[in-house]
């Protein structure tokens, strides 16, 4: 607007409609600036102000009068109140970003943590990215804890996008943390998750608080368990399969009777299923992610395939494994991600390890 205020002097000015005193749109140019844009757009503004002020008054011969003279004064007064004022309200909007970017780091800590590097029998790390500009949390989830039962794990992908998203994650991650330490079937895990997101999803909404979409709001989830003997257990609500390194080849953990996820369980079709057990040998690795990073793509519209990088580098650690998988998604697609990236690496050790 600023600009286009200037533009529309110069053509005024050039023209037969110079007869119109243009002078008021060009005092207003850096004050527009001053709301919509920072100091360095009012400085801009103003000084092409200025500039429109002196060709135009040169096209028509104009210095030497009191109106010119007046027209420049305004515009320098109006100039420097607007710089001044923008870069107040610049360094204002600054702070309460730092502050709120404060919080969303100290909700990130308590929300999604990162997982122990050593968990028992297994070593442990985690990757969290958010798809929305500036955020540091939002509908994916996941967490490892080490219990009576075994090393214990969850990954989750809320059907959603902002608070309400976050709310739902807090729900089921909060009902995982608690339930994982008493309960010993991985199913009645599960279904504590299931039932604290109902929960969740009932509560009557606040004044200026975003009402959810009845469509929104489910949560896909996947429920994992390494405990003695190689074997890992896996309970899978609509997720997608985890990978497993096995000997230098990857394997999709994919369910012999799918589950519908989480908010959905009017889509059972009877009694929930028992975990299935699945291989887990001491040097192999499991891959637990959410679907934002196989379907990331590039600008050709391809997808990211997660399998290369995870048998590309079978003898790093869970951290830099991690590593490589964020540096390959940045160059797939280039920086822009559509949807929020968990990915949760753990490797089972060896005999002599676990002592």
């Amino acid at each position: 607007m600023p600009f286009a205020l200037a533009l529309l002097v110069v053509g005024m000015e050039l023209t037969p409609a110079h007869v119109v005193y243009t002078g008021p749109l060009l005092t207003a140019t850096p004050a527009l600036a001053a709301v919509t844009m920072g100091p360095k757009g009012t400085i801009s503004a103003a000084l092409t102000a200025l500039l429109v002020s002196v060709i135009t008054a040169t096209h028509n011969q104009a210095w030497g009068t009191q109106q010119v003279y007046t027209n420049v004064l305004a515009i320098v007064l109006v100039s420097a109140a607007s710089v001044m004022t923008s870069s107040a309200t610049h360094a204002r909007r600054r702070s309460e970003l730092n502050q709120v970017r404060r919080i969303a780091e100290a909700a990130q800590r308590v929300l999604l943590r990162p997982v122990a590097g050593r968990l028992g029998p297994v070593r442990a790390a985690s990757l969290y990215l958010a798809a929305e500009a500036g955020a540091q949390i939002g509908g994916d989830l996941y967490e490892a804890v080490r219990t009576r039962f075994g090393v214990r794990m969850i990954m989750g992908d809320v059907r959603g996008k902002g608070l309400p998203a976050v709310r739902s994650a807090a729900a089921v991650l909060g009902a995982f943390r608690e339930a994982v330490h008493y309960e010993q079937d991985l199913v009645e895990v599960m279904a504590h998750c299931a039932a604290a997101l109902r929960r969740e999803r009932a509560m009557p909404r606040g004044v200026g608080q975003d009402e959810e979409d009845p469509a929104e709001g489910f949560v896909t989830a996947l429920v994992a368990e390494v405990c003695d003997g190689s074997m890992v257990r896996v309970v899978n609500r609509g997720h997608p399969p985890p990978l497993l390194l096995h000997q230098g080849r990857v394997h999709l953990l994919t369910p012999a009777s799918p589950l519908p996820p989480l908010g959905l369980e009017e889509f059972l079709t009877g009694p929930a299923a028992a975990p299935e057990s699945f291989p887990f040998a001491p040097g192999d690795r499991l891959v637990l992610y959410t679907d934002g990073v196989v379907e990331a793509r590039d600008d050709d519209d391809v997808f990211f395939s997660l399998p290369g990088p995870v048998e590309a580098a079978p003898a790093s650690s869970p951290s830099e494994l991690l590593e490589l998988l964020h540096q390959a998604l940045l160059r797939h697609t280039e920086g822009h991600f559509t949807d929020d990236v968990a990915v949760l690496v753990v490797d089972r050790l060896d005999e002599e390890a676990d002592r």
